[in-house]
């Protein structure tokens, strides 16, 4: 992974709008990317989101702001009967699936990366997935991630667009196959508080995709 992580970091250095306060607040170095964090490149599950934000560029662990916590809550409950209690049981009770997002950087705000961003970091991320990554189940969280599979391979945007137009996409699964491998995207909305429509909505539809990959 070293090689990856400083490809990574070359991208950035190449000029990123980096939100570097959250980095800087935690003596973290704002180029180190915040990746995988204590998951698993053998999971058989993968979680891919949008990008960090700032509790993950303080702590370089993916998915433990707001929206993550419901995410790890769910594994918690799964596999505990409970939520998490704090930020150590968020880390080690995602350690057994793999973290990753469309650009491993905080953006400054609360905005997604631009297009062209995504596509710079694009053939990295799509290594990780295709190449490193030994699992085949992903859980998209929002339009932003499960869009990311139509900048990788334009020939899948028809089917993409037809799937996220289903009123039951959420509940659906759709087996796509990027770079010769199939990887199954299994999509939910996007865990942000700012989601008023899903966020009240999406501790029971995270709960039903863990159920249906079997995850425990």
């Amino acid at each position: 992974m070293q090689d990856l992580l400083h490809r990574l970091r070359q991208e950035a250095e190449r000029g990123l709008d980096i939100d570097l306060d959250p980095y800087l607040a935690a003596g973290r170095d704002p180029l180190d990317p915040v990746l995988l964090g204590s998951g698993s490149l053998a999971a058989p599950v993968g979680l891919f989101g949008r990008d960090p934000g700032r509790l993950e560029a303080a702590t370089g662990e993916p998915f433990v702001g707001a929206g993550g916590r419901l995410v790890r809550d769910a594994l918690s409950r799964r596999r505990h009967g409970r939520p998490c209690r704090d930020l150590d049981e968020s880390v080690a009770v995602g350690r057994s699936l793999c973290w990753v997002n469309t650009v491993p950087y905080k953006p400054v705000g609360n905005k997604a990366w631009s297009v062209a961003i995504k596509r710079r970091f694009l053939p990295l991320v799509q290594e990780l997935l295709v190449e490193r990554w030994s699992g085949h189940d992903l859980i998209t969280l929002g339009n932003v991630a499960f869009d990311w599979f139509r900048l990788a391979d334009r020939s899948l945007g028809p089917e993409l667009k037809a799937f996220w137009s289903l009123p039951d996409r959420y509940e659906r699964s759709l087996a796509v196959e990027l770079a010769g491998k199939e990887i199954r995207l299994h999509p939910l909305p996007h865990p942000s508080p700012l989601n008023a429509t899903w966020y009240p909505r999406f501790p029971a539809l995270m709960d039903q995709r863990l159920e249906q990959l079997g995850w425990a």
